[in-house]
């Protein structure tokens, strides 16, 4: 699967994240730290839509932006 938007909407999203689920991005992020080990982009936003009933356009935005920061500090 993969994002299929913008990183413009992308950022859009990830902004709104707090606001419409209640939890600030880095308490998604240790969700996904603690949760099942995925390797598929597509696993990981399936599990979050199940397991926290989020909108796709959410879990995908959690998911890209955690790939994002995981890849950051990889490279840092």
């Amino acid at each position: 699967m993969g994002l299929n938007h913008s990183e413009e909407t992308h950022q859009r999203l990830v902004q709104k994240v707090p606001e419409c689920t209640g939890r600030e991005m880095t308490e998604w992020f240790r969700l996904m730290n603690d949760g099942p080990s995925f390797l598929r982009f597509d696993e990981r936003v399936r599990w979050l839509l199940t397991e926290y009933a989020l909108a796709h356009g959410h879990a995908t935005a959690i998911v890209h932006e955690y790939d994002l920061v995981r890849a950051h500090r990889r490279m840092g």
